[in-house]
């Protein structure tokens, strides 16, 4: 029961660092139709940035300062991505790939010209580097520090999309770019914010994970936004819920599959996203099950002979 247990919040603490990562990789994509692949790149500059910082004044003050230093080094860098580079490939597809994609593997290999390929150890204040018991589990205290960031975080997602003006600025804008502009609204603006706070999420999950993972490497960014984005396609980009529940189920297969299944978790997750890829209903169809039935109770047409 015990190991159950810490499999169990180790597994939602892990889906909160997912969904942390995912939930900006989701505003961006869900919300301005930008495939984003240097998403990652943020989150490694970010959590360098922020390992700098809490070395520097350390114990919790300097995890707090270094969690600040992170958010906005992501959001900076965000900002300045999309007001140089983004901003002129709207609805450039390709162009967008390949810009971000160049992003992706230019920014680590010069941290590590920077800081070197050797992973570095995160300081982990005191208090959180111990355990708490759970029904006879010892499980980490800072599992518990990440999901209820993730929870905060999906509860400010949720309040920005439904009860800000610039939420709705850019809703409206994805949908009618033309007739929002006609309006007098300055949609680029309400992009380059977008933008930013899909940064600034990046960089808060970079510092969260150097604690969860107690290290940082120049590819951490890219090798956690792999899972990122088999968060999202999973979660369908229906909902930020659906997101954080598809982060949720991913981190909980990925623990589980990696006790019970001798190490198998990465091959566990690439299962769960071929399962539920093949089963989702295309455009205009229904799900498997229901192509099924249709096709069993569809009425039977007669041959030139007069049997079916």
């Amino acid at each position: 029961m015990d190991t159950l247990v810490l499999l169990t919040l180790t597994g939602l603490g892990l889906g909160a660092l997912y969904f942390l990562i995912a939930s900006g990789l989701a505003l961006i994509f869900g919300l301005m139709d930008v495939l984003n692949f240097a998403h990652g790149a943020f989150l490694t500059v970010s959590v360098y940035t922020a390992w700098r910082t809490a070395e520097t004044v350390g114990g919790i003050p300097g995890l707090l300062l270094a969690a600040v230093v992170g958010t906005l080094t992501g959001l900076l860098l965000a900002a300045v991505v999309e007001l140089v580079l983004i901003r002129r490939l709207y609805g450039r597809v390709k162009e967008q790939i390949l810009v971000t994609v160049g992003l992706s593997l230019a920014v680590p290999a010069l941290v590590q010209t920077v800081w070197g390929a050797d992973a570095r150890p995160f300081p982990v204040p005191d208090a959180l580097a111990g355990t708490v018991g759970v029904m006879g589990a010892r499980v980490p205290v800072n599992r518990f520090l990440l999901i209820a960031v993730a929870l905060l975080v999906l509860a400010g997602i949720h309040l920005f999309l439904s009860r800000t003006r610039y939420g709705l600025i850019v809703r409206a804008g994805v949908e009618d770019r033309a007739m929002v502009t006609a309006l007098g609204i300055d949609v680029t603006r309400a992009f380059t914010l977008v933008f930013a706070l899909g940064g600034a999420l990046a960089g808060l999950a970079g510092v969260l994970g150097g604690l969860y993972f107690g290290s940082l490497s120049p590819h951490q960014g890219t090798s956690m936004l792999v899972f990122a984005f088999v968060v999202v396609i999973i979660g369908g980009l229906v909902s930020i819920t659906s997101v954080a529940l598809s982060a949720l189920t991913v981190g909980l297969v990925q623990q589980y599959a990696n006790y019970y299944a001798g190490g198998y978790g990465d091959l566990a997750v690439v299962v769960l996203l071929a399962a539920v890829v093949l089963s989702r209903p295309a455009a205009g169809t229904g799900s498997p099950l229901t192509r099924l039935r249709r096709a069993l109770t569809a009425p039977r047409t007669r041959s030139a002979g007069g049997t079916a």
